[in-house]
């Protein structure tokens, strides 16, 4: 933020919005575009950059941006548009336009009007993961004003805070009780199909896709005056098919933020995913919300009641949905290769969610860089009949007896089972769940716990076991107690003073066959951590 430090939320002169306020700064970004004709990048990799990744500024036109990978960058991953509204209230502003958003910078003569916006830009099929690394409050895509663009089939995870922001201007500008404050610039734009999770591991007060402000040049009936809803909506951002997991911390999975309006929110997907699966914070409304599946509550508004809102034919599903209760067809429809254009990148596959196993004869399985031919396995044996959906999710048969920890995208060692933090085997005291960290964990997760005492105890049949964790600064010792025998002080502090993630921090001897328990305990440090055992 630079400028005033009040969010824009200062007294509104005249015109409107013309008093001093913080403006977003424009990060600068490593490949640029402004004014542009007909651009595509297509097969590219983004990856260890300062800055943000890719910039579309103001007069670009006809961009395609398809098939790339995004990591390892500092802030947004992609940004559309310009902070400065390209048809400012008052016209002294369009001096920001011009020092951040045009070739020349101040040195541009050019007026500035309509043919600053965004127009005509499509990002499909690219990959989006581990962003925000020294911004953490950067979203993995950054939408400003724009027209005619669509984000469709996207995998986005590994994210410190939003997946997909969209309208976000000056300060929270526009509110339910001052919708008027700028401009409609934004019309027809789409975000689809898009499969989002594993974000807000370090932020807090966002969703998978927050929205805000206009979203919808207003279309009229004969009267001039009053306006025509179906044909708004038409012009209105289409936010559909997209799925959404992963989120413990979400405020509102698809979120309406300040004075947004205009907006159809239709066959989305969300679980473990926060609280609430849709809502906002003073929005001006005209919201539909159609069709969707959600395992949290929707229309929660606790700041303001918007005008007005449609909500039908939505469908409850679990918290840890199965392959029954979620429509395959939609599965199928998203993330990348879900269409005709096939990535000549990839991910290595690695699973972020498996549904549960208890009394089950097959599993849903998502996570990343699935293809037709991913095996999976379940400890070191191949599974036939898997249905591969997309690279983002599978149906996976399983024999009875099966836990989560054993299905992989790998051979395990042979003879164990992997078992994450989330396992049901393992019983806690004092410890809490955190998901979406970002820093490597296995399957994405830990539990930790902050209070000296605290304990993680596994009852398993095995000869051996092995304790995996995290090596921080900010940890300390846990104590190793098995079958009830002295307890085994373990150091988790590195030497090296760099964090680890998934570290087998201790291992024990051979045991003789049969069941044994395991009980970790903190013994020092701010925090402890747990990412499951292999026995």
């Amino acid at each position: 933020m630079t400028g005033a430090n009040n969010q824009g939320m200062c007294t509104f002169s005249n015109p409107a919005g013309s008093c001093p306020w913080g403006s977003l700064t424009q990060p600068l970004a490593n490949v640029s575009f402004t004014a542009s004709k007909n651009i595509t990048l297509t097969g590219n990799r983004f990856t260890g950059l300062g800055g943000a990744g890719l910039g579309v500024m103001y007069g670009a036109a006809n961009t395609l941006i398809q098939g790339n990978e995004f990591t390892d960058i500092a802030s947004t991953a992609i940004l559309l548009g310009c902070t400065y509204d390209p048809l400012p209230t008052n016209p002294s502003d369009a001096a920001g336009i011009k020092r951040n958003c045009t070739p020349n910078g101040a040195n541009e003569t050019a007026a500035i009007g309509t043919n600053e916006i965004l127009t005509g830009t499509t990002v499909a099929d690219n990959v989006i993961h581990h962003i925000g690394t020294d911004y953490s409050s950067a979203s993995g895509i950054t939408l400003l004003f724009s027209q005619h663009t669509t984000i469709t089939r996207n995998n986005l995870y590994d994210l410190p805070y939003t997946g997909i922001t969209a309208g976000v201007i000056q300060g929270h500008v526009n509110q339910a009780s001052t919708p008027q404050n700028t401009t409609n610039i934004n019309s027809s734009n789409t975000i689809s199909d898009n499969i989002l999770h594993d974000y807000l591991s370090v932020r807090s007060d966002g969703g998978a896709v927050y929205v805000e402000g206009h979203q919808a040049r207003y279309v009229y009936e004969a009267d001039g005056t009053t306006i025509d809803p179906v044909r708004t909506l038409a012009k209105g951002l289409q936010v559909t098919g997209n799925i959404a997991y992963n989120g413990p911390t979400t405020n509102f999975t698809y979120y309406n933020d300040a004075g947004s309006e205009w907006i159809n929110w239709q066959r989305n997907v969300a679980f473990r995913a926060g609280d609430k699966a849709h809502g906002g914070c003073s929005p001006t409304g005209h919201f539909w919300i159609t069709g969707n599946y959600f395992s949290a509550g929707i229309q929660s508004y606790p700041c303001a009641q918007p005008v007005d809102t449609h909500a039908s034919g939505n469908t409850t599903i679990p918290a840890t949905p199965g392959p029954t209760d979620l429509p395959h067809a939609l599965l199928r429809a998203a993330g990348t290769g879900s269409g005709s254009f096939t990535p000549v990148l990839s991910v290595p596959a690695r699973i972020f969610y498996v549904s549960p196993t208890a009394n089950a004869t097959e599993v849903l399985v998502a996570g990343e860089g699935f293809g037709p031919a991913t095996p999976v396995y379940i400890g070191t044996t191949p599974v036939a009949g898997v249905t591969h959906l997309s690279s983002g999710f599978m149906i996976v048969p399983i024999p009875p007896g099966t836990s989560a920890g054993q299905i992989s995208v790998t051979p395990q060692v042979p003879g164990s089972i992997r078992l994450n933090d989330d396992d049901g085997a393992i019983t806690y005291s004092g410890f809490a769940y955190a998901d979406g960290r970002s820093y490597g964990d296995h399957r994405n997760d830990v539990h930790y716990a902050t209070s000296n005492g605290s304990t993680a105890s596994l009852t398993f049949t095995g000869t051996r076991v092995t304790v995996h964790g995290e090596q921080n600064t900010d940890q300390g010792n846990i104590g190793i107690s098995v079958d009830g025998g002295p307890q085994q002080v373990v150091s988790t502090l590195p030497s090296d003073g760099v964090r680890h993630a998934n570290v087998a921090v201790y291992t024990s001897g051979p045991l003789s066959p049969g069941r044994h328990t395991i009980v970790v305990t903190k013994l020092s440090g701010q925090y402890s951590t747990l990412d499951g055992f292999t026995v």
